[in-house]
């Protein structure tokens, strides 16, 4: 998708003609198509795909576009695929969030885990709550985040080895990880719902370990944003799309 594209629902059509002419437009078959492959193999559309899937019930013409625009992508890197074991390395997840962009004021969640350089397990989904800020944004993606690497190491481990050590989960949020691990008042956090505190269990039971990550290196910034095209290529390869 183009970064410099905002879209949003006032884009869609209001006139009579303008509804005539999205009307034989094949907008749903397209993002259900794109769907088909961000969940199957394709991690690095997975946020255009999200964005896209908001205006299916009146698509107007300037999602079209930004729909075409996802599948001239798809057309110029159809050579890539998921690959697993260029390098050996356990189970390792990113996790990131955009803050407060959309129209709506919910910040975007994004997370990917990886197990020998492949992505196995990623997402990208707007938060239900209204951020504060972005260390509350970053720390919501986090619970989330942490909610999935719980279930990868029980089903994993249930197939092979248990874990010994614990996951690490990578963050480009230093504030959002000092804040899983203090558990004293804060003025400007207490109104934070108590489900996401959730996360602090989980990191003193040593079943994840907060990691931080620089920005450029935040493998999951591809899934919480609209990102310029030499960056979603970078983000691919290190998702294992070779």
């Amino acid at each position: 998708m183009d970064p410099h594209v905002q879209l949003s629902a006032e884009q869609s059509p209001k006139t009579t003609a303008e509804v005539a002419g999205m009307r034989n437009v094949p907008y749903r078959e397209a993002v259900g198509s794109l769907q088909y492959a961000s969940l199957g193999t394709r991690p690095d559309i997975t946020y255009a795909v999200s964005v896209l899937s908001r205006f299916l019930e009146n698509p107007g013409r300037a999602h079209w576009e930004a729909c075409k625009r996802v599948f001239r992508y798809l057309a110029g890197t159809k050579s890539l695929r998921l690959t697993y074991g260029g390098e050996q390395r356990d189970l390792v997840g990113f996790t990131d969030a955009d803050g407060s962009m959309h129209e709506d004021r919910k910040a975007i969640s994004g997370y990917a885990f990886l197990i020998d350089g492949g992505a196995v397990s990623w997402a990208s989904k707007k938060q239900e709550i209204i951020s504060l800020s972005t260390t509350e944004s970053e720390y919501v993606a986090i619970t989330h985040a942490s909610k999935e690497a719980l279930w990868l190491r029980s089903f994993i481990g249930q197939l092979f080895t248990p874990f010994a050590e614990a996951i690490p989960l990578n963050s480009d949020n230093q504030s959002a990880i000092a804040l899983t691990r203090d558990h004293q008042y804060h003025a400007r956090t207490k109104h934070i719902d108590i489900r996401f505190h959730f996360i602090r269990w989980v990191v003193e039971d040593k079943k994840i370990k907060l990691v931080y990550c620089p920005t450029e290196d935040m493998v999951a910034d591809v899934l919480t944003k609209a990102l310029p095209s030499p960056k979603v290529k970078h983000f691919a390869s290190a998702l294992g799309l070779l």
